[in-house]
């Protein structure tokens, strides 16, 4: 228990996070690619189900990374864009044991997910559950991936 709980204090420690966010940089970056952790401030969260029986929250957050919402305007008022990052599902524990599925954005159609939108509803005073997580946006570099030597010695298969 006491290792357990020594790895759950590290997984928490936000210099420990930001090291590995500086390793991971490193290493996409030998590989050509520019890596930006995009890490959601909190906004407001939907309590709803899925497939009708499974309790689900979708957390509604917003970052930098993401760009401005615009509008258009068009016959008969306004069309928006709204700028999105998704990721996938995460089914999570909550204190008391019980399991609850958190989406930090979740879209139907790309999580392939069918949501009640009868009982859904903003959860009033709560701003996110679960535990944020940061996802990568990932763009190539300039000049792509330096090529490695080929020596023959690499136990890594060629990218």
């Amino acid at each position: 228990r006491a290792l357990f709980a020594e790895y759950a204090a590290e997984l928490t420690d936000p210099e420990q996070r930001r090291l590995y966010e500086e390793e991971v940089a490193a290493l996409e970056r030998e590989r050509g690619v520019e890596v930006r952790f995009v890490h959601p401030t909190p906004g407001f969260v939907l309590r709803t189900s899925q497939g009708g029986s499974r309790r689900c929250y979708i957390n509604v957050c917003s970052n930098a990374l993401m760009g401005e919402p615009r509008a258009r305007a068009e016959r008969g008022g306004q069309r928006w864009e709204l700028p999105y990052s998704l990721t996938p599902g995460r089914e999570e524990l909550r204190p008391a044991g019980r399991r609850r599925l958190v989406y930090d954005v979740a879209v139907e159609k790309h999580c392939g997910v069918g949501l009640d939108r009868n009982n859904a509803t903003v959860l009033r005073g709560v701003s996110y559950k679960g535990f944020p997580q940061a996802p990568i946006i990932r763009s190539p570099l300039p000049g792509g991936a330096p090529k490695p030597p080929d020596d023959g010695e690499s136990p890594l298969p060629p990218f």
